[in-house]
């Protein structure tokens, strides 16, 4: 009788108060269980690490339940499918899954995708042809809306979501500024991507540069930050411009009552009136529907030439919570994997 394996998992060993430590982690081996009938046994091949997972340690009301204390941290992952009970399923199947930050895990199949590592690399099922990238395609076809001539800002624009948001937006005619941290990233959306403007957000004279770049106004900006940015951003908004608010990576760290500096609620309140804008935050998962169009469409695109990628991947479970840490703080460069077994 073959052997059960022993699966490596990191699990949330305390809630973090502000910026979460190493310590806030835990790294443990369990042997795992037999099958049931209708299960499969998941070896987990790569792991996505996102930003979202911040908001998951913490103990809040939100649009999704916390992870617990002691529990599995929450994340995509793509697997092979080691044994199998269930007959949708067999053993060497690659899937798209969730089965977070664990070498094994058991699943009833229900939540899992096949995936054809002949169509496209396997790891894009993470990042471009994933949730980050679906994630832009929904926010810009149903909030964004940018139109041939307009001008659209998205922050972090060399992350996963923020690069597929600045191509997806030249495809559609718009003029893209994109806002990333260092030289280096700002040369690869440029030069790579072939945004229109690059602008680093640590510069010394940051609201001038975005200033400059358009002069014009903003018509769209895509909001993965918050903090500065937006501040710098705020004030070139034009009448009816489209704000999909997609992430708020600045903020993430403090606590649900901080304030950064006085209340700017008056003010944008005033914004929003005055100038007619549409703020819309939104979850990807709240298109589903819209998932088939999106993988067919960016399929194409990335076949085209049109929709490029960049991928940071790091070796070993165990170095999850260190490159997980360093995402929060903008060290990555492009869509940060961990890479869990050959």
């Amino acid at each position: 009788m073959t052997a059960q394996p022993v699966a490596t998992r990191i699990v949330l060993a305390s809630r973090p108060s502000g910026k979460p430590v190493a310590a806030n982690f835990r790294l443990e081996r369990e042997t795992v269980r037999d099958l049931a009938e209708g299960e499969v046994l998941l070896e987990t091949l790569y792991l996505s690490l996102d930003p979202y997972m911040r908001g998951r340690m913490d103990d809040a009301k939100s649009y999704a339940k916390p992870v617990d204390v002691g529990g599995v941290m929450e994340g995509g992952t793509v697997a092979r499918i080691a044994r199998s009970r269930n007959a949708a399923f067999k053993a060497g199947d690659i899937v798209l899954s969730h089965s977070g930050w664990q070498s094994h895990a058991i699943s009833d199949g229900a939540d899992l995708r096949k995936l054809d590592p002949q169509t496209a690399p396997i790891t894009t099922a993470l990042g471009i042809l994933g949730m980050p990238g679906f994630t832009a395609y929904a926010g810009l076809r149903n909030i964004g809306k940018p139109k041939e001539g307009e001008t659209l800002v998205v922050a972090a624009a060399s992350g996963a979501v923020g690069s597929a948001v600045g191509q997806m937006a030249k495809i559609s005619g718009a003029r893209v500024v994109g806002i990333a941290g260092g030289p280096e990233k700002c040369d690869y959306i440029r030069q790579a991507l072939g945004f229109d403007v690059a602008i680093d957000h640590h510069a010394s004279d940051f609201p001038a540069q975005i200033a400059a770049a358009c002069p014009k106004g903003i018509d769209v900006y895509f909001e993965n930050v918050g903090g500065h940015v937006w501040s710098a951003v705020f004030p070139l908004l034009n009448d009816f411009a489209r704000i999909p608010v997609c992430g708020l990576i600045a903020h993430y760290n403090e606590g649900s009552s901080a304030l950064s500096g006085h209340d700017q609620l008056p003010a944008v309140m005033r914004a929003i009136l005055r100038k007619s804008l549409a703020i819309r935050g939104f979850i990807q998962r709240e298109f589903a529907d819209q998932r088939p169009d999106f993988y067919q469409q960016a399929g194409a695109w990335i076949t085209e030439g049109r929709l490029k990628y960049k991928e940071d991947i790091v070796d070993g479970l165990e170095n999850a919570p260190e490159a997980f840490l360093g995402l929060l703080e903008g060290r990555n460069f492009g869509k940060l994997i961990v890479r869990v077994a050959p």
